[in-house]
């Protein structure tokens, strides 16, 4: 029988704690914007964390608009904090909304002066990001308003047509919409 003394064996310890960084997150203001948790969202911006940024440089802003909630971004707008507040890659509440097809929080942010022209570090506008996750309304809606969009390339050269997926049903539909005129 073989001798096993397990001294190749790479297995780590897994501590069961969290990181410094996620305990910032879970008490600060940008889990509260991201759960919607507005007594708590309340409570931070008394306390003076309106504009606190995460180690990435997203703000509560940030993570309200790209989960949706309307009822935190509207706080967080009416407090102060601005739609084009840029992350370390250049990235704004707009982009987020659009990534996940939040068009009514979308159209909120464009309301409270949001820039959609904004490019992030990859060349791309909330446009290319509502093509990229194939959301109609929230391209319909940045098209209507910024028709230029459809023009800008990002880095790689592609508009925001470019990022459409083929195995969409409105696939063909989109890249109509998107379609530089």
């Amino acid at each position: 029988m073989a001798h096993h003394d397990h001294t190749n064996c790479s297995a780590k310890r897994v501590a069961a704690t969290q990181s410094l960084d996620e305990l910032d997150f879970d008490r600060g203001i940008w889990s509260a914007a991201m759960n919607n948790e507005l007594d708590r969202l309340h409570k931070l911006i008394t306390k003076g964390h309106l504009h606190d940024r995460d180690s990435c440089g997203y703000t509560a802003l940030h993570y309200a608009a790209r989960n949706g909630h309307h009822e935190a971004c509207r706080l967080l707008l009416a407090r102060g904090l601005g739609p084009n507040e840029v992350t370390h890659g250049g990235v704004t509440a707009l982009h987020r909304a659009a990534m996940m097809g939040h068009h009514t929080i979308l159209q909120l942010l464009l309301e409270h002066d949001g820039n959609a022209l904004q490019q992030d570090s990859d060349g791309r506008t909330a446009l290319h990001r509502a093509a990229e996750g194939g959301h109609r309304e929230c391209c319909q809606l940045l098209v209507r308003l910024h028709p230029a969009l459809r023009h800008i390339e990002d880095v790689r050269q592609r508009k925001p047509i470019d990022l459409v997926r083929d195995n969409r049903n409105d696939a063909d539909e989109l890249r109509r919409l998107l379609s530089p005129a």
